[in-house]
């Protein structure tokens, strides 16, 4: 029971940590990356499928992403796609490749991004702290049912709390290494 648990718990913080490290992906910093435009959903034959399922994209420069879908058919829905997003990126369309040319980042557009990827992380440590006490209360509870002994449900807590640390350590990391990228370019 008592290993049930802190495996639980420790999978469930690596979760959360892997999803804040993915949606760091699409944030923009000031060079081009594939994960700004993957998850973008496109409606394709009447259901919204992610941008990466359906075109190759690349990065032949620094500020440029290219696209090309697999079925040049859908390159208009692609772009209207791509124009309803939250890029603020005018796509150009030849009829078989779409380009995104990214514009340099302003200071104050910089500053912005900045202190939303701080928010997010703030939100990210907040989840590992609430499967932290979920940790803590199915471990009290376990002691309560006499099915963990008191030493263990201690002894339990301490090696989550350890965890937590872990995590949140991770989680400052992940920030400083991607502020320093939107800052830097």
């Amino acid at each position: 029971m008592r290993d049930d648990i802190l495996r639980e718990t420790r999978e469930r913080m690596q979760k959360a940590v892997q999803h804040f490290t993915d949606e760091l992906r699409g944030v923009r910093t000031g060079r081009a990356a594939p994960g700004l435009v993957e998850g973008i959903r496109v409606n394709y034959y009447g259901s919204l499928t992610p941008l990466k399922q359906l075109a190759t994209i690349s990065i032949p420069e620094p500020r440029q992403i290219v696209i090309k879908p697999f079925d040049p058919s859908v390159a208009g829905e692609v772009e209207k796609a791509i124009q309803k997003s939250d890029l603020g990126i005018t796509p150009q369309a030849d009829g078989k490749l779409i380009r995104l040319n990214l514009p340099p980042m302003s200071q104050e557009q910089r500053d912005k991004t900045v202190a939303r990827v701080k928010e997010m992380a703030e939100e990210c440590r907040v989840s590992v702290r609430n499967i932290r006490r979920d940790g803590n209360r199915r471990a009290e509870q376990a002691g309560k049912d006499k099915i963990l002994p008191e030493d263990d449900v201690k002894s339990l807590q301490a090696e989550i709390q350890e965890q937590t640390r872990k995590s949140e350590k991770e989680i400052d990391e992940v920030l400083k290494s991607k502020s320093e990228e939107i800052r830097s370019l």
